[in-house]
């Protein structure tokens, strides 16, 4: 089995533990390459992987599940950052996390992706979520926003969060939307700071198809999973549907949402 590693550089703590990961993994008998010049590991030049690796935070996991889908492979995080609800695993696992991938004894679950196609022609995959958002910060925007082919509402905020539930974790909470339970399957929309009555998230079935269209001469920035997709004027618009391929997240002990929320949010209980 050949992993392929993907380290958020920019903390030293990540490069430590790769070396650490990478060490381990060989002594097993796995084979490593991985991105960036201060990675170790042998250069990773496009070739094929078993699973991708992930060390850092949500953003280095969301970085290995692009390349993930794009190698048709699993992804599997550490988690080296500050909330982690992507990462599987703590450093502090690694001995025997590595046993298991050595061995075989892992277990995927799918999770649903989303394709954004914009009106420039631009296509973007995304794990996550598909943002909508002003470029001007003391402006907002106005979207309006087809479901199904039917007029849904026109939003005025700061802009639209379209997420899947794995991505409900993300910015589509901060900005008010609920938590979902990754094994569910939909499409959350939620506007970001509305100027409306109505500025409560919509959950929509899997298989919507979203157009958001941008109605005023305000230009939006769209994005997915944070990787820019372009900037858009009036009459320009984002369609959104779920994507074609899932990405597997490998998993062993099967941990609770609900757990998994109140273990990275600190959640207490009374009583």
């Amino acid at each position: 089995m050949k992993l392929g590693v993907i380290v958020n550089e920019e903390r030293p703590a990540a490069l430590a533990f790769a070396e650490r990961l990478v060490d381990a993994a060989r002594r097993r008998g796995l084979g490593v390459v991985a991105e960036g010049e201060d990675v170790p590991g042998d250069d990773w030049e496009g070739e094929q992987v078993d699973l991708v690796v992930a060390v850092g935070g949500d953003g280095t996991v969301l970085r290995a599940a692009q390349r993930a889908l794009d190698f048709e492979v699993p992804v599997f995080g550490f988690n080296l950052g500050t909330v982690g609800f992507l990462a599987e695993a703590e450093p502090e696992d690694l001995e025997p996390v590595l046993d298991r991938i050595a061995s075989g004894e892992v277990r995927v679950m799918p999770r649903m992706t989303l394709e954004a196609t914009t009106s420039q022609g631009t296509v973007g995959y995304g794990v996550n979520d598909v943002v909508i958002e002003k470029i001007e910060s003391q402006r907002l925007v106005a979207l309006d926003v087809v479901i199904d082919g039917t007029d849904f509402l026109t939003y005025r905020a700061d802009g639209v969060v379209i997420a899947t539930p794995t991505g409900s974790t993300a910015y589509s909470f901060s900005a008010g939307g609920p938590l979902i339970d990754p094994e569910i399957e939909a499409i959350a929309v939620t506007a970001v700071a509305p100027h409306a009555l109505f500025d409560r998230t919509i959950v929509l079935s899997p298989t919507a198809r979203i157009r958001c269209t941008v109605i005023a001469d305000r230009p939006v920035q769209a994005s997915v999973d944070g990787r820019e997709l372009g900037h858009l004027g009036a009459g320009g618009w984002v369609d959104v549907r779920r994507g074609s391929r899932s990405v597997g997240f490998v998993t062993f002990d099967h941990e609770t949402f609900p757990r998994r929320v109140r273990d990275r949010l600190g959640l207490g209980h009374a009583g």
